[in-house]
């Protein structure tokens, strides 16, 4: 049983298409539905440049009766 599991942890160790193969097996799945995923949301994300988009607008906006902020007196400083 022993030489069994040593014989394939040289053969996964040591032979680079068994590795690569069971690399792809485990992670590479799922790596390219993610890539696919990214991709699908690029394109439909894409836009020219200079467009504004906004995502969001407060229904309720308090900002409404604005109309400036307190006036700060200043010098002029010469150099």
């Amino acid at each position: 049983m022993f030489k069994i599991i040593f014989i394939v942890f040289l053969v996964i160790a040591f032979v680079p298409p068994i590795r690569k193969f069971l690399f792809w097996l485990v992670v590479g799945r799922s790596m390219v539905n993610e890539q696919k995923k990214y991709n699908s949301q690029t394109k439909t994300q894409s836009r020219k440049e200079g467009d504004v988009n906004v995502d969001y607008v407060p229904k309720d906006a308090k900002g409404h009766d604005y109309r400036g902020g307190e006036y700060v007196d200043y010098e002029e400083v010469e150099d």
